[in-house]
């Protein structure tokens, strides 16, 4: 498995993190013992980059069992900022929260660091000055060692960015977003302002939970994915006619590159400005089946339709901005044709 520098840090992690959101989830997650095998297995094959979050009911105890003895091996990441409690601290990107929710992070994954740590969500209640202080407080004091940030708006991200360097604290090394063949929607500014400000990208959801496995059919359900067993509020974003649409494809095209959409789905990860994508696994066969993209080629022709095919629709104003790009730079057309 190839390991990659996140960003301009001198963090480096492997091309798949292990994501342990199933991690002692009910219904659809995996018990402890299977978690821990899945972990042995994922390490044993090359794998050093294990991401979870205070918002993952039992996962980071888990984690913290599973990497006994291992905790040196791997870049262990975490995130801060969903509810963990019904108090008005118990949420969100405010200092008084981000100190508690660190403190409970490092008791739960039972060390005494954290690799990286992640804003799960942007709080616009909050002054990003105050996150990215106290983000920086824990760097100083040497329980966080690098900060990232997750599901941010590319105006919001970028000006946390601006505070930071203005105050000379810790920055943000990486994003976690949603980035799939379906969700393709950060690339409009998000990947402009990564390879600008030198961020690393770590993808989560990259099968679409499971919507690219192909085993997901309109109007039935199966066990083998989350989506036919519980509902979560940003499905829609995947579970939608065009994500179906865009299946059919992924799964012919599969047929066409001699390996499972789930790997097809994976192996076009590579080909993206993707640091690092999150594989979720609750089965081994599950993690075999990721495993095996690491070995997929995809042919040109089939490369060429899945990005074709998948692109996000134009917006405004970026469609309207590229339009005139080339104009800009000495071409003569002119407004009306």
């Amino acid at each position: 498995m190839e390991v990659r520098r996140l960003g301009r840090s001198g963090l480096y992690v492997s091309e798949l993190a292990l994501g342990a959101m199933t991690f002692g989830m009910k219904d659809w997650g995996c018990d402890e013992d299977t978690a821990v095998r899945l972990v042995d297995r994922y390490l044993d094959a090359g794998g050093n980059f294990l991401d979870t979050a205070d918002g993952y009911p039992g996962s980071e105890e888990i984690c913290g069992r599973a990497l006994k003895g291992k905790r040196a091996q791997v870049v262990l990441a975490t995130k801060f900022g969903m509810p963990v409690g019904r108090g008005p601290h118990d949420r969100g990107a405010s200092r008084i929260h981000i100190r508690r929710a660190c403190e409970e992070s490092l008791r739960r994954l039972d060390t005494d660091h954290i690799d990286l740590y992640q804003v799960h969500v942007d709080d616009e209640a909050t002054p990003l000055e105050e996150t990215v202080s106290a983000i920086d407080d824990l760097v100083r004091a040497g329980k966080v060692l690098y900060a990232g940030a997750s599901n941010l708006r590319a105006y919001r991200l970028m000006k946390a960015l601006a505070i930071s360097d203005r105050a000379g604290a810790a920055r943000f090394v990486s994003f976690q977003g949603q980035y799939n063949l379906i969700v393709r929607t950060l690339e409009r500014e998000h990947f402009d302002l990564f390879a600008e400000e030198g961020l690393g990208f770590i993808s989560w959801s990259p099968l679409a939970a499971g919507m690219l496995t192909g085993k997901l059919r309109p109007g039935t359900g199966t066990a083998a994915t989350r989506l036919s067993q519980r509902e979560v509020v940003f499905d829609s974003l995947v579970k939608n006619d065009r994500g179906f649409g865009i299946v059919d494809i992924v799964r012919d095209a599969a047929r066409r590159a001699g390996c499972t959409p789930a790997q097809l789905a994976l192996a076009w990860q590579r080909t993206r400005p993707v640091t690092a994508a999150i594989i979720g696994a609750r089965t081994m066969p599950q993690l075999e089946d990721n495993l095996g993209s690491l070995n997929v080629e995809i042919p040109p022709e089939v490369q060429e339709e899945l990005d074709r095919v998948t692109a996000p629709p134009p917006e405004y104003p970026g469609a309207f901005i590229d339009i005139f790009q080339g104009w800009l730079r000495g071409g003569t057309r002119t407004l009306l044709t």
